[in-house]
């Protein structure tokens, strides 16, 4: 639990664990692969594994700040910390704002998905019940919120796993009913080759995955509330290879092994739907429309927790609303999950309103939030080691690998895919990028006017900021 707060030690090690493995399994992995396939062809492979691979040492980096010092506002507390309040408070309302727009995303995604099985509600009807009663969970508590994450991720994970294990099983043509010829390795090679569109596609495939990796980080967050934060952190750290190895690339790999990767069918009904249809399974395109309401109910449950856990870590540092970190009797913190609720409902508002303008704004405003937030973890990580190792060498327990050359590479090369977004005008890239840094330099305005208002302003000791980070 974070010391001096009031948030409770309401998750069991049985959440975390599913919190873990299910952050990084949401519903752009189902519903965003198929363009990745369509572009690079089985190369998409050499993307998720370079995004898997970036994504495994950036966690790594966090999990060596977070089980030195577990905290609800994670990585914005250690840059706070390591950088400067100017770092802490840009870095943790933009992640906030990211989360908030994907609360209207994923709304939306799971009200067309039950639009087309009861018709008789409309579409923002069901929006709004999603969005309310997921609200209604995490104001209970946070064992609510941790139990509805621990069936949702669940559902994902056996869900996948039974994808795989079929998938390999009808490739090696020991699964009765599937045309052995089709389904294949020889796939990966035999339409055009393993590149079929060259080795840049293979960086193009990264700009269409990177987003479905967000949410890896989750775990880091809700292990302040845990009742074993430093185990929770270090046990998700280590495991994160083989949940990236096994959901993202092996899930894959059967997908295109199953089907050509340029068959018609992969583009007009997703990958997975596409590869399940191939082995002649009934009602396919349902059994994978429940799996992605699934995943998309879960992306809602943990954006809904992160965006409140990070307002209330804000509001703690002094870098939001004092209300946001006030908790009920329950350990919840109520304004921080209606704020970050009421934001929400605002951005499906204007789904509706205005989504090829307001809308199509907020989404690709946030859209490089994750690569500025992995960044930010880099830059705080090369500085809190020296911390640690100053103030409480025992507490590291996790350690970044190749300390610290493997960090700035790591650097390099988040810089570098946002360099590429840059020239990227087919996906969107540059306006994501362009746009995103436009609201994160009026943050950083905002941050940097505030800071020195505040050095300006002596302050009472007894009114400082109660919970700045310490690993002593």
């Amino acid at each position: 639990m974070t010391p001096g707060s009031g948030l409770q030690a309401g998750l069991k090690n049985r959440h975390l664990s599913m919190i873990a493995i299910g952050g990084v399994i949401g519903a752009g992995l189902f519903v965003g692969s198929s363009s990745g396939i369509a572009t690079a062809g089985p190369g998409i492979l050499l993307s998720y594994a370079l995004v898997g691979t970036l994504v495994v040492l950036v966690m790594r980096m966090l999990g060596e700040m977070s089980a030195a010092n577990p905290t609800s506002g994670s990585f914005s507390a250690h840059a706070d910390r390591a950088l400067g309040r100017w770092a802490g408070f840009s870095i943790g309302w933009l992640y906030w704002f990211f989360w908030v727009v994907v609360l209207a995303v994923e709304a939306t995604a799971g009200a067309k998905i039950l639009e087309g099985w009861i018709p008789a509600v409309p579409q923002w009807g069901w929006a709004l019940i999603v969005m309310i009663v997921l609200t209604a969970t995490n104001l209970v508590s946070v064992s609510s919120y941790g139990e509805f994450e621990f069936w949702f991720a669940g559902i994902k994970v056996v869900a996948i796993g039974a994808f795989i294990v079929v998938g390999l099983l009808a490739v090696f043509g020991v699964l009765p009913g599937v045309d052995a010829e089709k389904a294949s390795f020889g796939n990966l090679t035999s339409h055009g080759g393993f590149l079929p569109h060259g080795p840049g596609a293979i960086l193009t495939g990264v700009l269409l995955v990177v987003f479905s990796f967000m949410g890896s980080e989750i775990a880091t967050l809700a292990a302040g509330e845990s009742e074993d934060p430093q185990r929770a952190v270090t046990k998700s750290t280590n495991s994160i290879i083989w949940r990236i190895g096994v959901f993202y690339l092996g899930s894959i790999l059967v997908v295109v092994s199953l089907l050509p990767w340029n068959d018609p069918s992969i583009k007009k009904d997703g990958s997975y739907v596409a590869a399940l249809d191939s082995l002649g399974i009934a009602h396919a395109g349902q059994i994978m429309n429940f799996i992605v309401l699934t995943s998309v109910l879960s992306c809602l449950n943990s954006g809904l927790y992160t965006a409140s856990r990070m307002a209330f870590s804000l509001g703690e540092r002094g870098d939001a609303p004092k209300a946001f970190a006030r908790v009920n009797s329950r350990g919840v913190p109520m304004a921080a999950i209606l704020a970050s609720v009421v934001f929400g409902f605002v951005a499906v508002f204007f789904n509706y309103l205005s989504p090829d303008k307001i809308f199509l704004f907020l989404v690709n405003s946030s859209g490089a939030v994750a690569l500025f937030v992995w960044l930010v973890i880099c830059f705080s990580q090369l500085r809190m080691r020296k911390i640690i190792q100053r103030e409480a060498p025992e507490k590291l327990v996790v350690r970044m690998w190749l300390y610290p050359y493997l960090t700035w590479a790591t650097a390099a090369l988040i810089v570098g895919v946002l360099v590429y977004m840059l020239f990227d005008t087919e996906h969107d890239g540059r306006e994501t990028v362009l746009l995103s840094l436009l609201v994160a330099a009026v943050v950083l305005v905002i941050a940097v006017v505030k800071e020195r208002i505040r050095a300006n302003r002596p302050v009472p000791a007894a009114e400082a900021p109660a919970d700045k980070v310490s690993v002593g």
